[in-house]
């Protein structure tokens, strides 16, 4: 059986009182501009209720506004190729153009995305600088998705790879830890960095689902091997279970490759009323998932993290999720992880976390051994059989 209490020698993380952080929020009026039309679910209306939180009375005052600029084109050129930069300036002041079937622009979408790359390097850097503690950016278009030369997903420019290449080339800062909590995997991130030990990438995601990449077997390439790991997870994991995974998984690799910046693509997707997906995840799980990276980046890098808006379709489920995530970074409580860790499936993350090891553990010797010292679980037979009857059921529905 998987044990739910911390580890001998660790300190459970208990709700109450805790210090206050000085929490950035990047925002602007101008991500608004950016429009796929009517009835899309990325729609300018995702930031319209994210802005009216932070003028709730529990949150008004609590942080401090960074201001966006656009990024450069060197910076935009360190993960895009120049031919795709031109299309899209290209597509400023027209009307609609189809980048492909999920993603299109409006005349005022480049802009928008080129603030969202910029702004993300804006809100790293003053992180970087200590003019804050940590930061959320709050910007749209997304970025996840889109490739060195493709716009994928509702993504144009990918923002968190420009903003990890502008925080080593720029800030000087050697190994950047990027976790990717969206419901989709982030193929485009992925790719940018497959090759490059000096960033790695974490995603859990649902399988079998757009943009059907990110299975456990994709490891990295080259001298990057072993610095991605995918986490394909199938329909119906909630908060305990994503908190074990986190604490199980991310966090000895993370501790171990000990990242100068811990940066987030904040996907809201998971929770459980998202009309896109098909996860459980509750706006306190995701406040449990923040104080897991927050833990990592305390560690690691005096607190160095940044989150970007990714995924996230329900308005009423982006607004509370947030509202959460936002109280953990600024310090206004913490979360009782372990006590939500006790809520998980043990036979399905059993499964899980045996699998990723296994095909991790030659990278990692940190997953060798669990976090008590003991041999790692290992699923019965029967149960190995019903978690890969489960994928090949899984991948038959997709």
């Amino acid at each position: 059986m998987i044990e739910f209490e911390a580890a001998t020698g660790i300190e459970r993380i208990k709700s109450g009182p805790v210090e206050r952080k000085r929490t950035g929020i990047l925002k602007d009026p101008r991500y608004a501009g950016h429009c796929m039309g009517p009835g899309e679910p990325e729609c300018p209306e995702r930031l319209d209720v994210l802005n009216a939180l932070l003028l709730e009375p529990d949150l008004s005052g609590c942080f401090k506004d960074i201001s966006p600029r656009m990024a450069e084109k060197e910076e935009l050129e360190r993960v895009h190729s120049a031919d795709y930069i031109r299309r899209l300036e290209a597509t400023s002041g027209r009307g609609p153009v189809y980048l492909d079937e999920d993603t299109r622009t409006s005349s005022l979408s480049n802009e928008a995305a080129q603030l969202a790359a910029g702004g993300l390097c804006q809100a790293i850097e003053e992180v970087h600088a200590g003019l804050v503690d940590n930061a959320f950016a709050l910007v749209r278009p997304p970025g996840h998705h889109a490739e060195q030369a493709a716009a994928r997903g509702f993504c144009l420019y990918n923002n968190v790879a420009i903003a990890a290449h502008f925080a080593q080339s720029k800030l000087g800062l050697t190994r950047i830890l990027v976790v990717d909590w969206d419901l989709h995997h982030g193929n485009g991130t992925q790719h940018c960095f497959e090759d490059d030990p000096s960033v790695l990438f974490f995603s859990t995601h649902q399988a079998f689902t757009y943009p059907h990449s990110g299975s456990l077997r994709e490891i990295g390439k080259g001298k990057g091997k072993g610095y991605t790991v995918n986490v394909p997870l199938l329909p119906g994991f909630g908060d305990g279970d994503y908190l074990m995974i986190f604490e199980r998984l991310l966090k000895p690799i993370a501790l171990a490759f000990r990242p100068d910046l811990v940066l987030v693509s904040a996907g809201f997707d998971i929770h459980f009323n998202d009309p896109l997906g098909g996860m459980k995840v509750t706006p306190a799980g995701f406040a449990g998932l923040t104080r897991v990276l927050l833990d990592i980046a305390e560690q690691c890098c005096e607190g160095k993290l940044v989150m970007t808006l990714e995924g996230g379709y329900n308005l009423e489920a982006l607004r509370d999720s947030v509202r959460e995530v936002l109280s953990e970074m600024v310090g206004r409580r913490t979360t009782d992880i372990y006590g939500m860790m006790a809520s998980a499936d043990p036979k399905k993350i059993a499964y899980v976390l045996w699998r990723v090891k296994r095909m991790h553990q030659k990278y990692w010797q940190c997953l060798a051994l669990s976090s008590t010292g003991s041999a790692p679980t290992v699923p019965s037979r029967m149960d190995r059989f019903r978690g890969t009857l489960s994928r090949w059921i899984a991948y038959f529905k997709s």
